[in-house]
């Protein structure tokens, strides 16, 4: 999972595709978009890259419309792309179903 999970609740989305996320860079702002490529099966050791030019897992296309390549290190999910589900009974100490 990414470095700065600990952000998100336990209970959030993993890490995948169509998770929205912070792209986080040495030098610059967060950037934020959306995971739309997972690149695993390049990355595994023996997948391909080289020392200088090294694969990355996750492609994330920004808001802004770049696409970019980052590694799990680099990505957190956005904390403000998932919601809690509506609560079924907005008052719980009245019976389903009566008026209160």
């Amino acid at each position: 999972m990414a470095r700065h999970s600990g952000n998100r609740p336990v209970d959030g989305p993993e890490l995948r595709v169509g998770v929205r996320v912070l792209v986080r860079r040495s030098a610059g702002a967060d950037l934020t978009g959306e995971v739309v490529e997972d690149y695993a099966a390049v990355t595994d050791p023996g997948g391909g890259g080289h020392a200088w030019a090294p694969v990355h897992r996750w492609a994330v296309a920004l808001d802004d419309g770049r696409l970019v390549f980052a590694g799990t290190e680099d990505l957190t999910i956005d904390p403000g792309s998932y919601r809690s589900a509506p609560n079924p009974n907005p008052n719980p100490n009245s019976a389903p179903g009566s008026s209160v």
